[in-house]
């Protein structure tokens, strides 16, 4: 279940500046330095990141609540200092016992624990065990997230992995958070250019041998529709799967094609799920 203590997001008194003491939210010192080099993203690192060791982690509030994670607004900033400030999306995983996705066997096949001690722990369902396969969750999506933003798949930027927590870029539209695909109604020049970025993002995808496994209008988000360049984001990708390793992916990766196409065809551009999913075998291989 989502933590109690953090408060829905109020967009309409949210402000964006370095924390008032004042407040009453759950707050940190930024944990940028202390995590392995590795578990930070991709360098360049992007100019509105704040890496300085003086800023603080402050949740703003609960942006999303799903089977397996709580997503949360972060605001990182250094106090007294209003250019060292940005927003960020948090995503924590929740252990075995809290969580909703009770599915993890179909997605999980092809992929190996490396310690041991892990892989008993996980099969006995001890503590360690529950909070090792959480871990590995947000893992796997630190990995993806980071092999398909070098890809240039339009992905949140990932920030930092810590533990069973990833911190990544907060994609907003305005001063509020990005809708998802499935709130937006589009014009039909916006229709067609979403639909060429979604197309471009899973052959890509597959080139790559990844198959997302659970896409649908839900979890892709939309920006800049107020204008003439709309931007599609694909998100939640742990449970991405090897299209060769996994005996599944052809499955999910043709319910990946179903979901988006039955969106498309019901906004007035007809998409063919069985012909998109053809177009991205060939592109597999």
């Amino acid at each position: 279940m989502s933590d109690p203590s953090i408060r829905p997001v109020d967009w309409d008194t949210l402000t964006f500046h370095a924390l008032n003491e004042e407040l009453d939210v759950v707050q940190r010192w930024s944990t940028w330095g202390s995590v392995e080099r590795s578990a930070r993203g991709p360098q360049p690192w992007p100019g509105w990141l704040v890496t300085s060791a003086a800023a603080l982690d402050t949740d703003l509030g609960v942006l999303k609540t799903g089977k397996e994670a709580d997503v949360v607004l972060v605001e990182r900033a250094v106090p007294d200092d209003p250019e060292q400030a940005c927003l960020l999306a948090a995503k924590r995983y929740r252990d075995t016992d809290h969580r909703l996705f009770h599915r993890d066997a179909a997605y999980t096949e092809g992929r190996r624990i490396r310690n041991s001690r892990d892989g008993r722990a996980m099969s006995g369902k001890t503590a360690h065990g529950r909070a090792v396969a959480a871990g590995l969750w947000a893992r796997s999506e630190w990995t993806a997230l980071n092999q398909l933003f070098a890809a240039g798949v339009p992905v949140p930027y990932p920030v930092q992995l810590d533990g069973s927590e990833i911190l990544m870029e907060f994609v907003g539209d305005g001063d509020a958070a990005a809708p998802r695909l499935q709130q937006v109604r589009p014009a039909p020049a916006q229709l067609a250019a979403l639909f060429d970025q979604l197309l471009a993002a899973l052959r890509a995808m597959t080139g790559l041998g990844i198959v997302h496994g659970d896409l649908s209008p839900f979890n892709t988000l939309v920006t800049g529709l107020d204008g003439t360049a709309p931007r599609l984001v694909v998100i939640d990708v742990p449970q991405v799967v090897d299209l060769v390793a996994n005996p599944n992916a052809v499955e999910f990766l043709h319910r990946d094609c179903t979901n988006m196409a039955e969106w498309f065809s019901g906004r007035g551009l007809p998409v063919d799920a069985d012909v998109l999913l053809a177009d991205l075998l060939a592109h597999a291989w």
